[in-house]
């Protein structure tokens, strides 16, 4: 029953105590009747562990549509841990740090992949928590948010990342109740421009990649495992994340493909040229070991390839290339073979026909090739 003027007139004093009569609509909502008779507005709530009753107005001195809305705001207060008796603010207040905890648990590890997960708990813990974390969830304005983002300037990619992650979270404390509707801190705040990257490998600078590579190989002064990673990002344009965990349950050799169950668009299966193949077959593995690229540790993968990439890339002279430029490498190739653009997406796992877009320019060289050779072609027929 929602509790309206006409329901509220017919309320008559029942058994001992105060009798209370609830809203169907707002819980914790209801009006008390008193064995005099009066009938006042209420609210109950739990605070700090116990069941309180608080007052709200005496009927006839407000309307049931005005004690709803001050009811609403009343309980609203309670979730932010304020003793609507005292104004006072418990510590029962939540913060930005029970934000991350409850975002982590119930959105990021509940409806996502588990390492799009650990990559928002990194940033949390990177980013957010250490200027913000004691921080009341109620209290954060947009200049606060706006001044983090502003702060991570030089690194726009990350800032903008910060961003879209505090927005979500504040979107689910108006689900939680945490805060009011439509009061999202990150609304207009205009992200960073992020500078598309377009970096590929020339024939020379591959043959340097792979002198240092054999090198290394030779005198052992990197993990064989940190070079073979290297060299199946170069011939299989895999994301590292693919390779670094890649297990061997899902490279099918004798189908000469990886299946892969939880690469970043979803499964997908990955073609092995010759090249590839052989890395793998030649491979050490361990029975006790699922991982292709082991780690250090019993059962684990290779935790990060950044110490050995600097080392091979700054011996080969290419200080400015990333491991997902060697992806950006193999489609560039793939697409001077004249290889279409849905086969390049195919072959690097690209959901959207958008994302392999980038090669558009790289694909038409050899069609542009051909057309100059048939117009030779035409004009030497043509000539006197």
């Amino acid at each position: 029953m929602r509790l309206s003027k006409r329901h509220i007139d017919k309320l008559r004093y029942k058994g001992s105590g105060g009798h209370y009569v609830w809203d169907d609509d707002l819980a914790g909502f209801g009006v008390r009747v008193n064995p005099s008779g009066r009938k006042s507005f209420v609210v109950a709530f739990r605070l700090r562990g116990r069941q309180r009753f608080y007052t709200i107005g005496r009927y006839g001195e407000m309307t049931p549509d005005q004690a709803r809305t001050k009811a609403m705001k009343t309980l609203y207060g309670v979730r932010q841990g304020i003793d609507p008796a005292t104004g006072v603010v418990g510590e029962e207040a939540p913060r930005i740090l029970d934000l991350a905890k409850r975002y982590q648990t119930e959105h990021a590890e509940a409806k996502k992949k588990a390492s799009t997960a650990r990559q928002d708990a990194k940033t949390w813990e990177n980013y957010v928590l250490p200027k913000l974390g004691k921080r009341r969830v109620a209290d954060i304005a947009r200049d606060d948010v706006s001044k983090l983002h502003h702060s991570l300037r030089s690194t726009p990619f990350v800032a903008n990342r910060v961003l879209a992650l505090l927005s979500k979270a504040f979107n689910l404390t108006e689900v939680w109740g945490w805060r009011p509707d439509r009061s999202n801190p990150c609304r207009h705040i205009k992200r960073f421009k992020e500078a598309k990257r377009e970096r590929f490998l020339s024939q020379a600078e591959l043959r340097r990649l792979a002198e240092v590579l054999r090198q290394a190989e030779h005198e052992r002064t990197e993990s064989p495992f940190a070079l073979a990673m290297v060299w199946l990002l170069i011939y299989t344009g895999c994301r590292s994340s693919e390779i670094r965990r890649l297990r061997w349950a899902e490279a099918d050799l004798q189908e000469k493909c990886l299946r892969l169950q939880d690469s970043k668009t979803g499964a997908k299966v990955v073609q092995l040229n010759r090249q590839a193949l052989e890395i793998l077959e030649t491979l050490e593995r361990d029975p006790n070991n699922p991982f292709v690229i082991q780690g250090l540790k019993p059962r684990s993968h290779l935790s990060d390839l950044n110490g050995p990439w600097r080392r091979i890339r700054k011996a080969a002279g290419i200080e400015d290339v990333r491991l997902h430029d060697l992806r950006h490498t193999y489609a560039s190739f793939g697409a001077a073979a004249g290889l279409s653009l849905p086969v390049i997406g195919s072959l690097l796992g690209h959901s959207q026909p958008a994302t392999t877009q980038r090669y558009a320019h790289l694909a038409a060289d050899p069609v542009r090739e051909a057309a100059n050779a048939i117009g030779a072609n035409l004009s030497a027929a043509m000539a006197r």
